[in-house]
């Protein structure tokens, strides 16, 4: 695959911006080339604009070459340097998954990108002969969301293999969820796709929402493009530290997990049991998508109880659904004792 010959042509020709700290690396005694006040340590310099040692840990988490990472400020700068690098606005388009996360779609608009979505089936499957057919020659980018938003299920892992083998362009793998999922990561297929681009995410399982830290993972060489874009200091000192202070918590993260994926069994039980309830979906995410009688009224109801849901009635195969993030046991019996009043 000629990754290159996909890139924008004016970003293929870019000349990036070269901070002082990609023209330096190291120490010195005296750092006199940025402009920095030379007070107020260690928040008076520019932060690593590669961020290498938080790559460095978070290789060795991942089991992934640091080469292959991209830190950004949430998967949303990512998911806006995919189209930034590989689509001519007016010109070119992406495919998607319908339902999936929104920000493929607004960062699409932003950038004047054409989003075709192919719906999914009615058990939230996709099928990769859909979205190829949905292709021409104009498309750049596939978007895969698995396990997905808002129906919280994997997508079939030979329709994305079908997809990395036919389609000549990117394929995004978006794994926000993937922590929650019995499924393996598609990072240990980097090697094998090179049109391939995994994102994942410090908001869900590691509960790092508010630090807005994202990750992509891709060859060398589309790496090599997203730095050429990306703002130099996208990611500031305080959140490189933090993130890797959390990192040395590996365990902790796990036990998460270990103890969400319990209460989600128990709040799938609960859920089942509730007259109002009118079907599950099944989930390898941090949440279900649950069918409800009314879902605006149930919604407005659990307001009124001080309980927030996320509505998802007016989107696409999720009519009538709430979608709901599994909590604390505390907030979970919350919402089931204000559910079985209804």
């Amino acid at each position: 695959m000629n990754i290159s010959a996909w890139v924008r042509p004016n970003i293929r020709a870019l000349k990036p911006y070269s901070c002082a700290r990609d023209e330096f690396e190291g120490e010195a005694k005296a750092f006199l080339d940025a402009n920095e006040n030379p007070y107020n340590g260690p928040y008076n310099r520019y932060p690593d604009p590669r961020q290498r040692a938080l790559k460095e840990k978070i290789a060795r988490i991942k089991q992934v070459p640091a080469a292959n990472i991209l830190l950004g400020n949430g998967s949303d700068e990512p998911i806006d340097l995919v189209y930034r690098v590989f689509c001519e606005p007016g010109v070119d388009n992406v495919v998607g998954i319908a339902p999936s996360y929104g920000m493929y779609q607004v960062a699409a608009d932003v950038n004047h990108v054409e989003y075709r979505s192919v719906p999914l089936d009615k058990d939230f499957g996709m099928h990769a002969d859909a979205l190829l057919a949905a292709a021409d020659a104009h498309t750049k980018v596939m978007w895969v969301c698995s396990p997905n938003n808002p129906s919280g299920n994997l997508m079939d892992r030979d329709e994305i293999g079908k997809l990395l083998q036919e389609f000549q362009g990117m394929v995004v793998v978006d794994e926000a969820y993937i922590d929650f999922a019995a499924a393996p990561s598609w990072l240990n297929e980097l090697d094998r796709h090179p049109n391939l681009i995994v994102l994942q995410t410090f908001s869900k399982a590691w509960g790092l929402a508010s630090v807005r830290c994202g990750m992509a993972f891709a060859s060398e060489e589309v790496l090599e493009y997203f730095n050429k874009v990306k703002y130099p200091y996208n990611i500031n000192l305080l959140t490189q530290n933090f993130v890797s202070e959390q990192l040395d918590h590996l365990d902790r993260k796990d036990a998460w997990v270990k103890t969400l994926l319990a209460e989600r069994a128990r709040l799938e039980e609960k859920l089942s049991a509730l007259p109002c309830v009118e079907k599950l979906f099944p989930t390898d995410a941090n949440f279900i998508l649950t069918r409800v009688h009314d879902a605006n009224a149930t919604y407005r109801y659990l307001v009124q109880q001080g309980i927030v849901t996320r509505n998802r009635n007016s989107v696409l195969l999720c009519e009538g659904c709430l979608r709901i993030t599994v909590g604390t046991p505390e907030e979970d019996d919350l919402l089931i004792e204000a559910l079985g009043r209804l």
